[in-house]
């Protein structure tokens, strides 16, 4: 492990490019492009007109609040003096001397003007809503590891994740093309938020013990890991759930597709429960990001295909 992470801090030069994508993490990013995806394609199977620039608009806003996440972690963890020797999670650019504090909030700064160039547009044409929902998401993306009492230091983290990149960015983008959102959108939006905030429930089962040692209280850590093993579990789950109830709703098999990725699911939950070694979660937590991505792609596929077969 030594070995391996110093071999990695001489290959990667202090503000070069793959200094910044240890900071950006783009592996993340499709847990904030995927809710755009799932609610647009919701809108056109409910017979809303698609305006190619915002959808892309709302696409780019998402993706920027992912990345001022990803950096506010990245920064806010050596500030506070969390990223330990004994950490085994994926390594941090500030506190390797890859990225300087400094350069991560300038860069942190310049995320939020260009959500708020792009978000610009969108509550103009839809409204105050939108305008505060994007503020609300930046708060949230900024308070995560930012200000007196971080959401990462509380059990709430994964609750943060299934609110901000299911419910708010699935519902969000659907009102942007077809107004409110109806039961379908919701358990859409429910669904893809589960399996966001499961992506986090990796990440800090396998920190507890870590975060236990520096005074973070997350689930893993407030509650032990048999309840953090259950809240991962019912967060793969249950998204398969809301396809079934979709599916019933609008009688259509398409909304069914994501079941076909329930073996795969299974597998992930086999997996985490067996898992012993820590340093393993790294990779249960990206094959988790990809079963996200994927039940998404199933379920925006099977939207669009009702859709144009009405």
């Amino acid at each position: 492990m030594n070995a391996t992470r110093t071999a990695t801090r001489r290959t990667i030069v202090p503000g070069s490019a793959r200094a910044w994508a240890v900071a950006v993490r783009p592996k993340t990013l499709p847990i904030a492009a995927i809710p755009v995806v799932v609610g647009t394609s919701l809108a056109a199977l409910h017979g809303a007109q698609i305006v190619p620039w915002v959808a892309a608009l709302a696409f780019v806003a998402s993706i920027l609040m992912q990345v001022i996440t990803n950096l506010q972690n990245d920064v806010g963890y050596t500030a506070r003096g969390l990223e330990t020797g004994r950490r085994v999670g994926l390594p941090r650019a500030t506190a390797q001397g890859w990225l300087t504090a400094a350069e991560v909030r300038r860069a942190i700064g310049l995320a939020i003007a260009g959500a708020v160039l792009v978000g610009a547009p969108l509550a103009m044409r839809s409204g105050a809503l939108v305008a505060l929902i994007g503020a609300a998401s930046v708060l949230a993306a900024l308070a995560y590891m930012g200000g007196p009492r971080p959401i990462a230091y509380t059990p709430f983290g994964e609750l943060a994740v299934f609110v901000f990149f299911g419910l708010v960015a699935v519902l969000g983008t659907y009102f942007l093309h077809a107004g409110a959102p109806d039961a379908t959108a919701w358990l859409a939006a429910a669904a893809i938020g589960a399996h966001a905030a499961a992506v986090l429930a990796v990440n800090n089962h396998r920190d507890a013990e870590h975060d236990r040692r520096t005074g973070r209280r997350t689930f893993a850590a407030s509650f032990g890991l048999g309840a953090s093993w259950r809240l991962y579990a019912a967060a793969v789950v249950t998204p398969f759930a809301c396809a079934l109830a979709m599916a019933a709703g609008e009688a259509s098999a398409g909304l069914a597709a994501p079941l076909l990725l329930l073996p795969v699911a299974i597998r992930l939950l086999s997996d985490f429960r067996g898992t012993r070694d820590a340093p393993a979660f790294n990779a249960l937590l990206f094959r988790t990001v990809k079963l996200e991505l994927a039940f998404g792609v199933l379920l925006s596929a099977g939207a669009l295909l009702q859709a144009a077969a009405r």
